[in-house]
C-alpha cells in the first residue's frame, strides 16, 4: 500500500503540473485520438485534391483545393492532412503503447472540420476546403473522418499531392556566429550527405560570390525522450544544414542562396536572399532590436489546428515583416512554436518566419515547451516539451553557445551586449550557468557597449501575472534571489522575459524598491534594472492579478512585442507595439553619458575604496 500511495502522490504531482501547463491551451493535435481510429471506408464517400503537383515555379508554399462528399454527413466530421501520404499501420513503431498496433499511428500535420467552408455540409454531404501547404519533404493525402476527434472513423482518402521537388532547400534561418563578423545560415532539406553536398553561395551585393560548405545534422525517433514526440507526433525532420559566413564587413549588404550539388553533377538552388552584416562591437550607428517570447505559429488557411490557441502569432509575424526594413536583429526568447512533440510543426513555424529569419538574425532562447521533460536534467520535471527535451530547438536553430544543449550564450550587436539565460536549467548561485551569467555581465566594456540587456524565458525578475501573484513572489520561484545582486552590480539596463502571455514594464528596481520614479524619460543613472514581460507575441493570453504593486508601471492584456532603438552611446528608445496594428502603446527613453554608468549606486561599487 505504501508503494501505491507513493505512486498516487507522484501522479497527482504530475497532473497538477500538467494542469498548470495546459491552462494556457492544449496542443490542438493532441485532441485527436488517432490511436483509436478505425476503418469505415464508404464507397460513396470521396475526397479529391487539386492541383496534384505543387511548386512548379519553385514555390515553397501552395494552396490546395479539396472537394469531398459523404453519404452520412455530421457536424463533427473533419479532414486531416497527412504527410507522408501513406499513414497506415505499417509505419507504427513497435513501442507504441497499445496492445495491438492501431490502424493509424501518425497524427495529421493539420486538420479542419468539414463544414468550415461549407455550412450546408451536414445537410448536403458535400463540401470544399482550401488548405495552405508548405514543402515538408514528402507527399500529402487528405482523409475524411467521421466520429469527431475522440472516436475517428476513416471514411475516405484523397489522391496524393506532392511538391515538384520535395527535397528542395527551404526556410533559411540567419543567426549571429561566435565572432562579431560571422553570420550563420541554417536551413532544411531532404538531401542527406550521401546524396548531395550542401553549401551557401554568397558575397557582397553586386560583387563576386564564393561558396561556403555546410555541416549537416539530423536525428531519429530514438533521440526523443517520450510521447508524443516518440510516437504519434513523430515525423522525419529531414536534414538540417548550417553554413558559417566569415570575415564580413560591418553593415555591408550580402546576397546568398542555398545550394546542393548532387552526386550526378547537377545543382539544386533556393531563391536568392540578402542580409546586412552586424556592426562592429561598440560601433556608433543606428541599431534596432525586436524582442518577444511565446509567439508560436498559426495557420494562414484558418485551419483550426491553432484556433483559440495562438491567435496573435500571424499578426506579430505580419507586423515584423511590414517593418522589416527598420529591424536589425530579432530575439525570440523561448516557447518557439509550441510543437509539444508534434515534429511537423517546426517546419511550419520556420516557413512562417522565413521572410524575417532569412533577412535578419533570428536569435532564440529555450523555454519550457522546448526543453522540459521528467528525468532529463531539466530544472522543472514537467512534460511541456511533449518529449522533445530540447532536441528540436537545438537542431533547428543555431545559437552561439559553447554547448547548444545548455543553450545559454552571449552575443554582441554594435552598442548592445545581450546575455541570454536558459531558465529550464539551474541558474542559482554556485551553478555553471550562474558563473556564465556573471562573466557575460562583467566582461562587457560599457564605454563601447553601454546598453546591457538580460534575456530569459521564465520571469526571473518581476511580473504581476496571476500565476506568479498567487505564489506570492511575483516571479519564478527562486528567480531573482540569486541574480538581482548581479544585475545591480553590473548595472543591467533592461531584463526581458517571456513565459507569461502579456506585457508589463516595471520601474527601475532593486530588491522590490523602485530606484527611480520617472516613467517615460530617464536621464542619468537608473540605479536599478527595468524588468519587462514580453510573452504576448502569439500564444493565448494570461491574466494579471487584481493586486496593485508600486513597481508595475504599465500592463497590457494583449498581443505585442518590444523594440529597442539605440541612436548612439547615450540615447536609447524603448517601445512596446501591439501586434494588431504595429502602433506604439508604451515607451520610454534613456539619456545618459558614460560617467552615469560608472557612478556608484546601492550595491554596485565596493563599500570601501583606497580613496575613502
Amino acid at each position: 500500500m505504501r508503494g501505491l500511495n507513493f505512486i498516487s502522490l507522484s501522479m497527482l504531482l504530475v497532473f497538477t503540473t500538467l494542469q498548470e501547463a495546459w491552462s494556457r491551451g492544449d496542443q490542438p493535435l493532441s485532441k485527436i485520438a488517432i490511436h483509436k481510429a478505425i476503418v469505415d471506408l464508404n464507397g460513396q464517400a470521396y475526397v479529391k485534391a487539386s492541383p496534384t503537383i505543387l511548386g512548379l515555379k519553385a514555390q515553397t508554399t501552395e494552396w490546395v483545393t479539396l472537394e469531398f462528399s459523404s453519404p452520412k454527413p455530421s457536424a463533427d466530421d473533419w479532414i486531416g492532412v497527412f504527410s507522408p501520404a501513406n499513414f497506415s499501420a505499417s509505419t507504427c513503431p513497435e513501442e507504441n503503447p497499445t496492445v495491438y498496433p492501431p490502424l493509424l499511428c501518425s497524427a495529421p500535420i493539420k486538420f479542419q472540420f468539414a463544414d468550415y467552408s461549407s455550412p450546408e455540409y451536414k445537410d448536403t454531404g458535400k463540401g470544399y476546403l482550401k488548405l495552405h501547404l508548405i514543402n515538408q519533404r514528402s507527399d500529402f493525402s487528405f482523409a475524411l473522418f467521421s466520429g469527431g476527434l475522440s472516436n475517428p472513423k476513416l471514411v475516405a482518402v484523397s489522391n496524393q499531392v506532392a511538391f515538384a521537388n520535395p527535397n528542395a532547400p527551404v526556410y533559411p534561418r540567419l543567426a549571429q556566429g561566435k565572432q562579431w563578423n560571422e553570420m550563420t545560415v541554417t536551413w532544411t532539406s531532404g538531401y542527406g550527405i550521401n546524396e548531395a553536398g550542401p553549401f551557401v553561395e554568397w558575397g557582397p551585393k553586386g560583387g563576386d560570390q564564393v561558396r561556403s560548405p555546410a555541416g549537416t545534422l539530423t536525428f531519429d525517433r530514438n533521440s526523443m525522450c517520450g510521447a508524443p514526440a516518440r510516437t504519434v507526433g513523430w515525423r522525419d525532420p529531414g536534414f538540417i544544414h548550417t553554413s558559417f559566413l566569415k570575415e564580413l564587413w560591418p553593415n555591408a549588404v550580402y546576397t546568398y542562396k542555398l545550394g546542393h550539388k548532387l552526386f550526378n553533377g547537377t545543382y539544386v538552388w533556393s531563391q536568392q536572399y540578402q542580409f546586412r552584416a552586424s556592426p562592429y562591437p561598440g560601433q556608433n550607428s543606428l541599431q534596432r532590436v525586436v524582442i518577444f517570447g511565446d509567439m508560436g505559429k498559426d495557420e494562414a488557411d484558418g485551419s483550426n489546428e491553432y484556433n483559440n490557441f495562438q491567435r496573435g502569432s500571424l499578426n506579430t509575424t505580419r507586423e515584423l515583416i511590414r517593418d522589416l526594413k527598420n529591424i536589425d536583429i530579432v530575439f525570440h526568447i523561448g516557447d518557439i512554436c509550441y510543437a509539444n512533440g508534434y515534429i511537423s510543426q517546426w517546419d511550419q513555424f520556420t516557413a512562417q518566419v522565413e521572410p524575417i529569419a532569412s533577412t535578419v538574425p533570428y536569435m532564440i532562447a529555450s523555454g519550457n515547451h522546448e526543453r522540459d521533460w521528467p528525468g532529463t536534467g531539466s530544472f522543472y520535471g514537467n512534460m511541456d516539451s511533449g518529449g522533445e527535451c530540447g532536441v528540436l530547438a537545438e537542431a533547428m536553430f543555431y545559437v552561439p553557445a559553447e554547448n547548444r544543449a545548455k543553450f545559454w550564450y552571449s552575443t554582441d550587436y554594435g552598442m548592445f551586449r545581450f546575455c541570454i539565460a536558459h531558465t529550464e536549467l539551474d541558474w542559482r548561485e554556485g551553478t555553471e550557468q550562474y558563473k556564465f551569467i556573471e562573466h557575460c555581465l562583467a566582461s562587457v566594456d560599457r564605454q563601447k557597449q553601454p546598453w546591457l540587456i538580460f534575456l530569459a524565458h521564465r520571469v526571473l525578475g518581476y511580473s504581476s501575472d496571476a500565476s506568479y501573484a498567487e505564489e506570492g513572489s511575483f516571479e519564478e520561484p527562486m528567480g531573482r534571489e540569486s541574480l538581482q545582486k548581479l544585475w545591480q552590480k553590473y548595472k543591467v539596463d533592461i531584463a526581458v522575459y517571456g513565459h507569461v502571455h502579456n506585457y508589463e514594464r516595471t520601474c527601475p528596481i532593486y530588491q522590490n524598491i523602485c530606484t527611480n520614479e520617472e516613467k517615460h524619460y530617464y536621464k542619468g543613472t537608473l540605479n536599478g534594472t527595468i524588468h519587462v514581460a514580453a510573452g504576448g507575441a502569439g500564444a493565448s493570453l494570461s491574466p494579471f492579478t487584481t493586486l496593485q504593486t508600486k513597481w508595475s508601471f504599465f500592463r497590457d492584456f494583449d498581443y505585442g512585442f518590444i523594440k529597442l532603438t539605440a541612436f548612439d552611446h547615450s540615447n536609447l528608445l524603448f517601445e512596446y507595439k501591439k501586434s494588431r496594428d504595429g502602433k506604439v502603446y508604451d515607451s520610454f527613453r534613456i539619456s545618459r553619458d558614460y560617467r552615469d554608468i560608472l557612478a556608484c549606486t546601492v550595491d554596485s561599487c565596493p563599500s570601501m575604496t583606497l580613496a575613502s
